[in-house]
């Protein structure tokens, strides 16, 4: 007979769990930089709330479409998998985001407009920020209003052409004797920021780009029209620049993502763009090299590499800029996900308490610690000894999944609550029926007259179909209550789905090898230390009247 998983090569298998479990906590120690300890969610730990406003051009109300379609780009920029147990909801004209912990500035980046545009630089700049060559872009779709094959937009150091049409945007004038609100005041400042800044005279170019001050909010953060030039700050507030025309829209956006560049050591988020969109960049890069791109992000210039060469069609591009891993995380995820339809002010943030508390938490720990006391107690009444491979096994399935819980807090920013603790509960309970299962196939086994070396690689053979099966059936609820679920209740599906995963890793890499290791040792093939003496004595029984029964035949 084959060898079967579990009790073929016992050693080889607890080897091969001992090394999944260092790798797992040499990542919790010596990667990220925050304490090795899983995050809470708002009902354990308390949070951080933001309201944010939406502001329109022209002052007018938002409507609720716009607003719920806002609410779900922000939903999803925040929970990404649904586990951050992050809340967003609308209250009146308002989104209220509320999220785990004190950091304010996390839900306040949430709130960004996140329009990113690629311009030309048209002024030149000295002691500019050349970049190393822009990384290969995916093709940008052409400028709006663009006949295919039409030239690239005007080159650096030449103003935007003032032959070039543009609408200006009429400023609100509030009914005489009527209070000047915030809202006509925020009109007013679009309108004047895009009189200036958005400009097509070459003049009013040069004095806006003198005058403008980029160490205050700017005004048109989120509201520039990409179809006229712009002046714009930099992010870090050192500069500014005459750009062109957008050339290609964040809505051509594919995909997102962060990293570190190990050549110039920093981070940048690497973009892939839609088909459209390479063909554009591809040419635009080839008839501009040596010349300045801009990458602008609600109206302020994140990255303005210089075009070092051509590049090619169909690949990716970077934006560079001063940044943190999370900074660059969080800009993926917000470019990813796509800009908002409005534009929003943010007010001060506000502390949220927990709605349960640590005592609450401490309470869900403690009910579960007392549930698997009582089930390993019970193990040792009915299996004996064999019910201290039961309590280690469920012991390395617990630390294993510490681990996990604190590398997804820091890849995916899950967060904990009593609702993903009722399912680690719940698992964990499933993993301690499976060992049942094993255990019961064994005794099966003997029943039937075989020794309990024999017994253990039979009875795996059968348990295992089963152990597979239930915990089958287990993740495929999970996953089905993950895809339908909203809310705290995606918690519970997330961490009763992993430790169904989990389940299945410990039955086959610990449990069935430490019973096959057991079973080939004197001592734990003793009835009185495995506990299965009264069922070699039902074997004794059955095959004593099976010879009774032959002689008088």
């Amino acid at each position: 007979m084959a060898r079967s998983p579990g009790s073929g090569y016992p050693i080889r298998q607890l080897v091969a769990f001992g090394v999944l479990l260092a790798v797992v906590y040499l990542l919790v120690f010596f990667t990220g930089n925050g304490s090795p300890t899983p995050k809470l969610g708002i009902d354990l730990q308390g949070g951080t709330r933001v309201t944010l406003t939406a502001r329109t051009p022209d002052g007018s109300k938002p409507s609720q479409d716009s607003l719920k379609r806002a609410q779900q780009i922000i939903e999803t920029r925040v929970n990404g998998l649904g586990v951050s147990g992050s809340e967003v909801v609308i209250d009146g004209d308002n989104l209220v985001i509320t999220v785990p912990g004190d950091d304010s500035s996390q839900a306040r980046s949430l709130g960004q407009t996140a329009r990113l545009y690629i311009r030309p630089v048209l002024n030149v700049r000295q002691g500019g920020t050349p970049a190393a060559q822009a990384p290969a872009a995916p093709t940008p779709a052409p400028a709006p209003g663009a006949a295919p094959g039409a030239p690239a937009p005007a080159p650096q150091g030449r103003p935007f052409p003032k032959d070039q049409p543009t609408t200006p945007t009429p400023t609100p004038t509030p009914a005489p004797g009527a209070p000047i609100t915030g809202t006509d005041l925020a009109v007013k400042e679009i309108a004047e920021a895009k009189a200036t800044r958005q400009s097509t005279d070459p003049a009013t170019q040069q004095k806006a780009l003198a005058a403008i001050d980029c160490t205050k909010p700017d005004p048109l953060a989120g509201n520039d029209d990409p179809k006229l030039p712009l002046v714009a700050c930099a992010q870090d507030g050192t500069h500014a620049d005459l750009l062109g025309p957008s050339i290609i829209d964040g809505q051509d956006i594919a995909d997102a993502s962060s990293g570190f560049n190990t050549q110039q050591a920093r981070y940048e988020v690497s973009l892939t763009f839609k088909s459209a969109a390479s063909e554009t960049w591809a040419k635009f890069t080839s008839q501009n090299i040596g010349k300045q791109a801009a990458f602008t992000l609600d109206s302020k210039v994140v990255s303005d590499p210089v075009i070092q060469g051509a590049t090619p069609a169909g690949s990716a591009t970077s934006i560079t800029g001063n940044f943190t891993a999370s900074q660059a995380k969080e800009l993926a995820n917000t470019l990813k996900y796509g800009s908002l339809p409005l534009s929003f002010s943010s007010s001060e943030a506000e502390t949220v308490s927990a709605t349960l508390g640590l005592s609450s938490l401490r309470a869900g720990l403690l009910a579960g610690a007392i549930g698997l006391i009582a089930v390993l107690l019970y193990c040792l009444v009915y299996y004996r000894m064999l019910g201290l491979l039961t309590a280690l096994s469920l012991t390395l399935s617990g630390v294993m999944i510490y681990g996990i819980l604190v590398l997804l807090g820091r890849w995916i920013n899950f967060t904990l609550d009593l609702a993903g603790i009722a399912g680690l509960i719940i698992g964990i309970g499933m993993t301690a029926d499976s060992f049942v299962v094993f255990f019961e196939r064994i005794k099966d086994e003997m029943r039937e007259g075989r020794s309990f070396r024999s017994a253990v690689p039979r009875g795996w053979v059968r348990a295992r179909r089963t152990i597979l099966s239930g915990n089958a059936v287990s993740f495929i609820a999970a996953a089905v209550l993950y895809i339908l679920a909203i809310g705290e209740v995606r918690g519970f599906a997330f961490t009763l789905g992993l430790t169904s995963i989990l389940d299945v890793v410990v039955v086959l890499l610990v449990t069935a090898p430490l019973v096959t290791l057991a079973s080939q040792t004197q001592f734990w093939s003793k009835p009185g230390i495995n506990g299965l003496g009264a069922v070699q004595q039902v074997a004794r029984e059955r095959r004593a009247l099976a010879t009774t029964g032959a002689k008088e035949l």
